[in-house]
Protein backbone atom coordinates (compact mmCIF):
# COMPACT_ATOMS: atom_id res chain seq x y z
CA UNK A 1 0.00 0.00 0.00
CA UNK A 2 1.41 3.35 -1.04
CA UNK A 3 0.11 5.40 1.93
CA UNK A 4 1.67 3.14 4.58
CA UNK A 5 4.96 1.50 5.33
CA UNK A 6 4.80 -2.25 5.71
CA UNK A 7 6.20 -3.85 8.86
CA UNK A 8 9.70 -4.37 7.41
CA UNK A 9 9.86 -0.82 6.05
CA UNK A 10 8.56 0.60 9.32
CA UNK A 11 11.08 -1.36 11.37
CA UNK A 12 13.97 -0.14 9.20
CA UNK A 13 12.85 3.49 9.22
CA UNK A 14 11.75 3.69 12.86
CA UNK A 15 14.86 1.78 13.88
CA UNK A 16 17.04 4.47 12.35
CA UNK A 17 15.11 7.28 14.04
CA UNK A 18 14.87 5.59 17.44
CA UNK A 19 18.53 4.55 17.42
CA UNK A 20 19.61 8.09 16.59
CA UNK A 21 17.39 9.57 19.30
CA UNK A 22 18.53 7.16 22.02
CA UNK A 23 22.23 7.37 21.15
CA UNK A 24 22.21 11.17 20.75
CA UNK A 25 20.43 11.54 24.09
CA UNK A 26 22.88 9.28 25.91
CA UNK A 27 25.93 10.92 24.33
CA UNK A 28 24.52 14.37 25.08
CA UNK A 29 23.94 13.45 28.73
CA UNK A 30 27.53 12.19 29.09
CA UNK A 31 28.99 15.33 27.55
CA UNK A 32 26.79 17.53 29.74
CA UNK A 33 27.74 15.66 32.92
CA UNK A 34 31.47 15.43 32.19
CA UNK A 35 32.18 18.67 30.32
CA UNK A 36 29.17 20.99 30.51
CA UNK A 37 28.70 20.75 26.74
CA UNK A 38 25.69 19.68 24.74
CA UNK A 39 26.21 17.30 21.84
CA UNK A 40 25.49 20.20 19.44
CA UNK A 41 28.09 22.40 21.15
CA UNK A 42 30.61 19.57 20.98
CA UNK A 43 29.91 19.09 17.25
CA UNK A 44 30.49 22.80 16.57
CA UNK A 45 33.75 22.79 18.54
CA UNK A 46 34.84 19.62 16.72
CA UNK A 47 34.07 20.97 13.24
CA UNK A 48 35.86 24.26 13.94
CA UNK A 49 38.74 22.58 15.77
CA UNK A 50 39.34 20.14 12.92
CA UNK A 51 39.39 22.91 10.29
CA UNK A 52 42.67 24.42 9.02
CA UNK A 53 43.83 27.07 11.46
CA UNK A 54 41.07 26.00 13.85
CA UNK A 55 38.65 28.40 12.19
CA UNK A 56 35.82 28.18 9.71
CA UNK A 57 33.25 30.44 8.08
CA UNK A 58 30.03 30.45 10.08
CA UNK A 59 27.99 29.49 6.99
CA UNK A 60 30.21 26.43 6.47
CA UNK A 61 29.88 25.44 10.13
CA UNK A 62 26.08 25.64 9.83
CA UNK A 63 26.17 23.35 6.80
CA UNK A 64 28.43 20.80 8.50
CA UNK A 65 26.47 20.51 11.74
CA UNK A 66 23.03 20.69 10.13
CA UNK A 67 21.82 23.75 12.01
CA UNK A 68 19.99 26.77 10.67
CA UNK A 69 22.09 29.91 10.54
CA UNK A 70 20.05 31.45 13.37
CA UNK A 71 20.37 28.29 15.47
CA UNK A 72 24.11 28.26 14.91
CA UNK A 73 24.37 31.96 15.79
CA UNK A 74 22.73 31.37 19.17
CA UNK A 75 24.86 28.30 19.86
CA UNK A 76 28.07 30.11 18.88
CA UNK A 77 27.05 33.07 21.06
CA UNK A 78 26.97 30.71 24.05
CA UNK A 79 30.37 29.23 23.13
CA UNK A 80 31.83 32.73 22.72
CA UNK A 81 30.46 33.75 26.15
CA UNK A 82 32.06 30.61 27.61
CA UNK A 83 35.41 31.59 26.06
CA UNK A 84 35.56 28.49 23.85
CA UNK A 85 35.17 30.23 20.49
CA UNK A 86 35.73 33.71 19.20
CA UNK A 87 34.29 35.44 16.18
CA UNK A 88 36.66 36.98 13.66
CA UNK A 89 36.06 39.04 10.56
CA UNK A 90 36.37 37.05 7.36
CA UNK A 91 39.22 38.57 5.29
CA UNK A 92 37.75 37.39 1.98
CA UNK A 93 34.15 38.50 2.68
CA UNK A 94 33.35 41.65 4.66
CA UNK A 95 29.84 40.32 5.40
CA UNK A 96 31.08 36.92 6.59
CA UNK A 97 32.36 35.87 9.98
CA UNK A 98 34.75 33.17 11.08
CA UNK A 99 34.40 31.01 14.17
CA UNK A 100 37.82 30.45 15.74
CA UNK A 101 38.64 27.92 18.48
CA UNK A 102 40.31 29.49 21.52
CA UNK A 103 42.97 27.74 23.62
CA UNK A 104 40.29 27.06 26.25
CA UNK A 105 38.07 25.68 23.50
CA UNK A 106 40.88 23.37 22.32
CA UNK A 107 41.36 22.08 25.87
CA UNK A 108 37.62 21.46 26.38
CA UNK A 109 37.28 19.86 22.93
CA UNK A 110 40.17 17.47 23.52
CA UNK A 111 38.72 16.33 26.84
CA UNK A 112 35.18 16.05 25.46
CA UNK A 113 36.38 14.16 22.37
CA UNK A 114 37.76 11.38 24.58
CA UNK A 115 34.43 11.10 26.41
CA UNK A 116 32.45 11.21 23.16
CA UNK A 117 34.52 8.55 21.38
CA UNK A 118 34.40 6.26 24.41
CA UNK A 119 30.62 6.68 24.46
CA UNK A 120 30.27 5.97 20.72
CA UNK A 121 32.34 2.82 21.09
CA UNK A 122 30.60 1.62 24.26
CA UNK A 123 27.00 2.48 23.32
CA UNK A 124 27.04 1.77 19.58
CA UNK A 125 30.08 0.15 18.01
CA UNK A 126 30.43 -2.53 20.69
CA UNK A 127 26.96 -3.77 19.70
CA UNK A 128 28.19 -4.63 16.19
CA UNK A 129 30.81 -6.97 14.83
CA UNK A 130 33.51 -5.43 12.62
CA UNK A 131 31.76 -6.98 9.62
CA UNK A 132 28.44 -5.44 10.64
CA UNK A 133 30.15 -2.07 11.05
CA UNK A 134 31.57 -2.40 7.51
CA UNK A 135 28.16 -3.34 6.11
CA UNK A 136 26.32 -0.60 7.97
CA UNK A 137 28.88 2.00 6.87
CA UNK A 138 28.49 0.90 3.25
CA UNK A 139 24.70 1.07 3.52
CA UNK A 140 24.75 4.60 4.97
CA UNK A 141 27.12 5.73 2.20
CA UNK A 142 24.84 4.26 -0.45
CA UNK A 143 21.77 6.00 0.97
CA UNK A 144 23.59 9.33 1.22
CA UNK A 145 25.06 9.08 -2.29
CA UNK A 146 21.74 8.15 -3.89
CA UNK A 147 19.79 10.76 -1.94
CA UNK A 148 22.29 13.50 -2.78
CA UNK A 149 22.13 12.54 -6.46
CA UNK A 150 18.31 12.58 -6.53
Amino acid sequence: MIDRLDERELQAWRGLLETHTVLAGALDAELQAEHGLSLSQYEVLKVVGDAPGEEMRMADVADRVLLSRSGLTRLVDRLVCAGLLERRACPSDARGALAHLTPAGRERLDAARRTHLQGVRRLFLSQLTPEEQDRLGALWQRVVRRTAAA
